[in-house]
């Protein structure tokens, strides 16, 4: 995950277009990796995140989410924070849209507006 996070975001020009792209890229990676997505999230007595024992690559996909988010969380939010809003709201576009509660031929419109509200650009 963090390497498409990063790639994706890296191929972007301007702030903007990078958390639209590392959003695009998020909810395509849960789309289409739904074993492994469900491995890193959603299993019962799953991964530690946010802990001392978080294993590397899960801290790595935060940070490959802080390095974009952090930069469009404007005055005064602190990054890490605004990245696990910014986080949230991408998990649960994810897992409700492949749920079947959110019709997937609007989710490039809900990234939009979830880019739109919450980064300050």
């Amino acid at each position: 995950m963090a390497a498409a996070l990063r790639g994706a975001a890296s191929a972007a020009d301007g702030p903007r277009a990078r958390v639209t792209a590392l959003a695009r890229a998020y909810l395509d990676f849960a789309a289409r990796n739904p074993a492994v997505y469900d491995a890193m999230f959603e299993l019962d007595g799953g991964l530690a995140f946010a802990k001392a024992d978080t294993p590397e690559p899960l801290k790595d996909a935060f940070a490959a989410l802080l390095e974009s988010l952090g930069e469009v969380a404007g005055d005064g939010v602190h990054p890490g924070l605004f990245t696990e809003v910014f986080w949230a709201a991408l998990h649960g576009l994810a897992t409700l849209t492949r749920a079947g509660r959110l019709p997937p031929e609007d989710t490039e419109r809900r990234t939009e507006l979830l880019v739109d509200r919450l980064a300050m650009l």
